[in-house]
């Protein structure tokens, strides 16, 4: 969802920023792009647990990080062309929502797409265990959608997703919303596209198979 679907991963950087920002920490550009695609319980003690913080410190900073996030939220935006591919893509194919997003975010972003409820399958934070990159999130979707990895397409924006979906044996399409086409490339993903209009185009088209291939690459 987060960088696919609603474009809320600067929003959650800035207020990671800020929240840091308040207690003297100052992080570089290349920690956030490492960690973009993961849930805060997550990277928040792995960004700060070497500053020599202590659990009751990193635990009120991600508290704090939250206040701040749920106060400028009413800045994010929805990723152009997604609520309308959603739309579309549910008339042709079984879809699912796998987010490492709080089930409180989830349905945050979801209220701002306004396309009620599609998804055939949901999951967000409060079901897993291990976050991207493990492949957990997608193993779970495809479990419940009952279906085969090579049957699936995965939407992913960030480095970790998609080598999350390569994990789970899914077809990887990297869309350019967060990271460029070389970064996604390097990650794995076996189709790249510039919007969901194109997306949309190469399915209507039927120009290519439900399997991964890097022949079938676009940069």
């Amino acid at each position: 969802m987060d960088g696919v679907l609603v474009d809320s991963e600067p929003l959650h950087k800035r207020a990671k920023e800020m929240a840091f920002g308040e207690s003297g920490i100052i992080l570089p550009e290349s920690v956030y792009d490492r960690h973009k695609g993961r849930p805060d319980a997550t990277v928040i003690p792995e960004m700060l647990g070497e500053r020599g913080l202590s659990p009751d410190q990193i635990t009120e900073l991600m508290h704090r990080k939250h206040q701040i996030f749920e106060k400028i939220e009413h800045e994010m935006k929805v990723v152009p062309g997604a609520a309308e591919f959603v739309l579309w893509a549910k008339s042709r194919y079984r879809i699912a929502l796998a987010s490492s997003a709080t089930a409180r975010n989830r349905g945050a972003g979801l209220r701002l797409l306004a396309i009620g409820k599609p998804f055939d399958v949901v999951v967000d934070s409060e079901r897993l265990h291990r976050p991207k990159p493990d492949p957990e999130v997608f193993q779970i979707a495809l479990r419940d959608l009952s279906l085969e990895p090579s049957n699936c397409w995965v939407i992913e924006d960030s480095t970790n997703g998609v080598i999350a979906a390569k994990a789970a044996s899914c077809v990887a399409i990297g869309i350019v919303t967060t990271f460029n086409s070389a970064t996604l490339q390097a990650a794995g993903a076996d189709l790249i596209v510039g919007s969901f209009a194109e997306l949309r185009k190469i399915l209507e088209s039927k120009s290519l198979s439900l399997s991964p291939t890097n022949d079938a690459m676009r940069t």
